[in-house]
């Protein structure tokens, strides 16, 4: 179990429960994914935690300050928060309330042993305190979240797998964790991030979201891309290719209807877009998930496509997020 390292350690934990919902959706020995539902806001100050085993939840909704042993992030929905074995941590909701996370809880011994297979050392520790969303995260996150949607206990250890292999490959390739700007920045991208998240299938503009910030638009994409890693327009995109991965693996609507709910305006460009992340169509991922062939990582992607195009020929413990809470 993550602890809460407080002095008025009873008082504190009641206050958490009151604000936090767990549901476990799967387990092993050596790990566990849980759902984590946070209700806590700007009045609800952050308590100093513990993780125990190694910690990465997918960011699904919310945002919130995530203060590690690597650094200091705004988390943000689809980035990935990262926790060392044995650190300390805090969570903050001092912009915005509530948040949803699904978090994988790892034992330093396989942890270890999945990192060193990737990085070439069983004593790997993450560099940094996230991996921000981006193109090598958004098959991860749709992964994880349709997941959490329907878990059977093998796919969801086969998918922690790829999970720790897809984030200890990235800071191989030497990703960097975007810097958190200071006060007033960061409560104004933290709502930036909130509106677009609530409005990502509306037409949005650079101008419009540099007004809801209350700075220039040149100011605003400086601080947004400082702070989250790429450019409002990249997250607005990778914002709407994650609903729709999750509308193709767990509703039966048509594949025009889920472009058009997420954002997009004709089916071509979803479709090319959709590819340009995923390596496979719409059509080839919906089936791969109906026929149990899951998207488990991007290096994966080529063997469904291969599988798909055969198919058009055929007829083809729970624990706290590691931190306890993301509260």
């Amino acid at each position: 179990m993550a602890k809460v390292l407080s002095d008025d350690r009873v008082s504190s934990e009641e206050g958490r429960h009151d604000r936090l919902n767990v549901r476990p959706i799967a387990g092993g020995e050596d790990w566990n994914v849980s759902e984590f539902i946070c209700a806590a806001g700007p009045g609800d100050r952050p308590f100093e935690e513990l993780h125990d085993g190694y910690t990465i939840a997918a960011v699904v909704k919310g945002s919130f300050t995530y203060t590690a042993d690597s650094g200091v992030a705004l988390m943000h929905p689809g980035a990935l928060l990262l926790g060392n074995s044995g650190k300390c941590f805090e969570c903050g909701h001092e912009h915005g309330a509530g948040d949803r996370c699904i978090s994988f809880n790892f034992s330093p011994e396989l942890f270890c042993e999945i990192a060193a297979a990737v990085a070439g050392t069983s004593r790997y520790k993450f560099s940094g305190p996230m991996l921000p969303a981006g193109k090598r995260s958004i098959p991860m996150l749709a992964l994880i979240d349709a997941t959490a949607r329907d878990a059977t206990p093998l796919h969801v250890e086969e998918v922690a797998t790829r999970l720790v292999e897809t984030v200890v490959s990235a800071f191989s390739d030497r990703v960097r964790s975007p810097m958190l700007p200071s006060g007033r920045e960061a409560r104004r991208i933290a709502d930036a991030v909130r509106h677009i998240e609530a409005h990502a299938a509306e037409p949005l503009d650079l101008a419009g979201l540099a007004a809801l910030a209350n700075v220039s638009k040149y100011h605003f994409l400086r601080i947004f891309r400082r702070a989250i890693g790429m450019t409002p327009y990249q997250y607005l995109l990778a914002a709407r290719i994650r609903r729709a991965a999750v509308g193709l693996a767990g509703s039966s609507d048509t594949v025009l209807s889920i472009a058009l709910d997420s954002g997009f305006g004709d089916l071509s460009t979803f479709n090319a877009r959709f590819r340009s992340i995923f390596g496979v169509t719409p059509t080839a991922y919906r089936s791969a998930f109906a026929n149990r062939r899951t998207v488990s990582s991007p290096a994966a992607l080529p063997v469904i496509a291969s599988e798909a195009k055969q198919s058009t020929v055929a007829r083809p413990r729970a624990r706290r997020i590691g931190r306890a809470a993301v509260s």
